[in-house]
Order: C-alpha cells, then sequence, then structure tokens
C-alpha cells in the first residue's frame, strides 16, 4: 500500500496542554509542509499555554511548544480535517458524538503501534511525561511513514 494522503489533521486529547499538542508539534517536524497539523481538547484549557512540564520535556528533546494556546474543538474543525488523531477512545467517542460523519476518519494517535490510549501525564510524575513524550514520538514517526 503506498503512502495515504492528508492535506490535514488535527489531534486532539483532553485539555489540549499536554498530548496533542507535543504530538502536533512531532508531526509537523516529521511531515512535509504541505500537511496542516493542529491540535484542540475536548475539554481545553482554554486560552492556557502549553502545560510547563510538558514543555520543559518536549524542549529538551528538540521540540518547542512555544506559542501554543489550548482550544476545544469545534464542529467545523471536525468537518475541515482530513484525519482526526485520537490519544483515548473517549475522544473518539466525543467525536462520534458531536459529528458521527466524522468518525471514519477518526483513529487512536497509537493506530499504527499498541492501538491502545497514550495516557494522560497531566500532573503526573516526569516519568510519565517523558514516557508519553517517547510514545508520541514514535506513533508520530509511525505516522509519517504511512503519510507520505
Amino acid at each position: 500500500m503506498g503512502p495515504i494522503n492528508f492535506t490535514s489533521i488535527l489531534v486532539l486529547c483532553t485539555g489540549n496542554i499536554c498530548r496533542s499538542v507535543i504530538a502536533e508539534r512531532l508531526l509537523c517536524q516529521f511531515l512535509p509542509p504541505t500537511i496542516s497539523v493542529t491540535s484542540a481538547g475536548i475539554n481545553a484549557h482554554y486560552g492556557h499555554p502549553a502545560e510547563n512540564m510538558s514543555a520543559a520535556v518536549a524542549f529538551e528533546h528538540g521540540v518547542s511548544l512555544s506559542g501554543h494556546i489550548a482550544r476545544n474543538v469545534t464542529l467545523e474543525m471536525l468537518r475541515d480535517s482530513g484525519l482526526i488523531l485520537a490519544m483515548e477512545p473517549k475522544h473518539i467517542a466525543f467525536v462520534t458524538s458531536m459529528a458521527p460523519e466524522a468518525r471514519g476518519k477518526t483513529l487512536l494517535f497509537s493506530y499504527w503501534s499498541s492501538k491502545q490510549a497514550i495516557p494522560d501525564p497531566y500532573r503526573k510524575s516526569r516519568d510519565v511525561y517523558e514516557y508519553v513524550f517517547h510514545q508520541l514520538e514514535l506513533d508520530a514517526q509511525r505516522w509519517a511513514q504511512h503519510l507520505v
């Protein structure tokens, strides 16, 4: 099978301050600039920057989260995205309830690896943030292999 062709990807998590912003920035590093990658949350910390520990761990691995502002997912975002990547099954359920027509283009971010939820590191130990970063990096690389 050849590469899958999407021009816009939306990455979802809960608060849009940890997982989805890291995943967004990683995908932007691994994918060509012709693919638009954005992120949002199903219950975002609206208007907040990336969470401090997420930003620190990402920065130590060469990924900047600067300039990120958390936002809530909208129906328009779901409809306009060619591919929606969620961190947990509950995020897929949220997409399905909000826009049933978007279910067919919504997959777990870990689709090419474990097909399991990527845990939310929010307010957990640094080790959890490190684990989540590495899982997101691995999965972003796998998406890039299939998308380019």
